[in-house]
């Protein structure tokens, strides 16, 4: 077995860490499709934009979170909390600006940001079973496949 790790400047290797962001006010958005779908799209383009790898490209949403294991490479947790949390939740307001109305009017974040002050970021002590809780989330990607089989398995 070939093991090629990643090479920065000062550094050669890999330091994966479980991130979980929760949604400010534990409001249920990623129970809509469109708002989790969006979510996961302004994910995917964060971590090219800043050249984090994500494992497998993985990222398992619940109603009021997500769960994601991410390559720290040279940069700090903190670091990679705030270039995500900033840059979707920015993007995120763009696309569904009703969300940032007044509460009167229905919206949910009035003068507020999309993410919790706080997240989580650890050293999984088992990568791969990190990687499957990621995937076993509400709407991660076993749970969509599962939902896949099932609804096949009662079409003629």
């Amino acid at each position: 077995m070939k093991f090629n790790p990643t090479r920065y400047s000062s550094q050669v290797g890999e330091v994966w860490v479980h991130f979980m962001f929760k949604v400010k006010y534990c409001h249920k958005i990623f129970d809509t499709f469109g708002y989790r779908n969006a979510c996961h799209g302004l994910f995917l383009q964060a971590l090219r934009k800043y050249e984090i790898r994500c494992k497998d490209n993985e990222l398992g949403f619940d109603d009021n979170h997500v769960h994601m294991v991410l390559d720290l490479g040279i940069k700090s947790k903190p670091e990679i909390a705030k270039k995500l949390k900033g840059y979707i939740g920015r993007k995120f307001f763009q696309i569904f600006p009703e969300l940032k109305k007044s509460k009167a009017e229905g919206g949910l974040f009035w003068d507020s940001g999309l993410w919790s002050p706080a997240s989580y970021g650890g050293t999984p002590e088992n990568l791969m079973f990190t990687v499957n809780y990621v995937k076993q989330q509400k709407y991660g990607s076993a749970r969509d496949q599962a939902k896949q089989y099932r609804l096949t398995a009662f079409v003629d």
